[in-house]
C-alpha cells in the first residue's frame, strides 16, 4: 500500500465540510472518498458525487456482506464507508480522504491504523451554535441534539493524531495543507515512491 488514508473528523458545524472541500480542489492528488448514506439528498446533492444514498434495507444487506471498512449511525442515519474501494485506491499509491465521525474512524483505525486522524474543534461552543443556527436548515430543536451531541463527540479527540482549531477558516485551511503535505514526506511513503532513486543514492 503506498497511498496515505486520512481521517478528518469534527463536530457538526465546525467546517469539516468546508475545509475539506477547499483541501480537495488545491491538493488534486487528494481524491474524497464518497461514503454510502440512508439520509434523503440535502438541496443540490447529487447520488454518486456527495453520497451514495440508498435506502435502509440495502444499507443493511451490505453490512451483512461485510462490505463497509467503517460504518455508523449519526443523527438517526446511516453512512458506511465501501472497503473494497478504499483498499484498491491505496494500492494504486492514490491519498484518499474520508470525512466521517469518530465512530467510524475507531473502525478504520482497527484495519488501517497507519491512517492518519485530524480532528477538527471549533473555537467555542457558542461559536459552533452560531454556525448551526447561521444555517438555517435545522430546526431548534435539531440544533440542540446537534450541540450535545458535539460534546460528546469532542471527547474523542484525544484519539487522533493532528487537531486543527477552525477559529479562521484561512488558517485552518493552511494547517490541513500543511499534514497532507508532511505525510507525503515520510521515509516509508518515499522509499515506494522513489524506490529507484533510493536504489541509486543509498
Amino acid at each position: 500500500m503506498t497511498g496515505n488514508l486520512y481521517v478528518v473528523t469534527a463536530p457538526s458545524g465546525a467546517g469539516k465540510t468546508t475545509l475539506v472541500r477547499l483541501l480537495l480542489e488545491g491538493e488534486p492528488e487528494v481524491r474524497l472518498s464518497i461514503s454510502h448514506t440512508t439520509r434523503a439528498p440535502r438541496p443540490g446533492e447529487a447520488d454518486g458525487r456527495e453520497y451514495h444514498f440508498v435506502d435502509a434495507a440495502a444499507f443493511r444487506a451490505m453490512i451483512e456482506r461485510h462490505d463497509f471498512l467503517e460504518w455508523a449511525e449519526v443523527h438517526g442515519n446511516f453512512y458506511g464507508t465501501s472497503q473494497q474501494w478504499i483498499a484498491e485506491c491505496l494500492a494504486a499509491g492514490d491519498d484518499i480522504l474520508l470525512e466521517i465521525d469518530w465512530q467510524g474512524a475507531q473502525q478504520v483505525r482497527a484495519q488501517f491504523p497507519q491512517a492518519i486522524g485530524v480532528f477538527i474543534l471549533p473555537p467555542s461552543m457558542a461559536e459552533l451554535a452560531r454556525r448551526l443556527n447561521a444555517r438555517g436548515a435545522d430546526s431548534d430543536e435539531v440544533v440542540a441534539r446537534r450541540l450535545a451531541a458535539a460534546q460528546a463527540e469532542m471527547r474523542h479527540v484525544g484519539e487522533f493524531d493532528y487537531v486543527i482549531i477552525n477559529d479562521r477558516l484561512e488558517q485552518a485551511l493552511e494547517e490541513l495543507r500543511a499534514i497532507v503535505r508532511a505525510s507525503r514526506l515520510r521515509l516509508a511513503a518515499q522509499r515506494v515512491r522513489h524506490a529507484a532513486l533510493f536504489a541509486r543514492l543509498i
